[in-house]
């Protein structure tokens, strides 16, 4: 019933905390500002995928709560938290790391 989710989180250009290898991953844009992608697996064999740009931290919230309840209440058993919001539509798959940076047509 209780899962972790691996959240990762850099404000550094050089991308040294790996977020894109998270299943939420956050990208500092400018103070209090972020990239957030979603789906990266949690074992890392799938990168995750752009989300929404240039979010502030009341906005990660807000995106993030309703995800969160439905991941609650629709996930199968053992999924992790990447692998339903691709099932469930929020992003693609991001399964090439040359198309990382590329946005996505969700």
């Amino acid at each position: 019933r209780d899962r972790d989710i691996v959240i990762r989180m850099t404000g550094c250009p050089n991308s040294c905390g790996r977020p894109s290898m998270g299943e939420i991953g956050f990208i500092g844009k400018a103070p209090g500002t972020y990239n957030m992608y979603l789906g990266g697996d949690f074992v890392g064999k799938r990168l995750n995928t752009l989300f929404a740009e240039s979010v502030t931290e009341d906005q990660i919230i807000a995106l993030l709560t309703p995800i969160f309840g439905r991941y609650a209440a629709e996930r199968e058993k053992g999924e992790a938290f990447g692998d339903f919001v691709v099932r469930a539509g929020y992003v693609k798959p991001m399964t090439a790391g040359r198309l990382w940076w590329s946005l996505p047509q969700v």
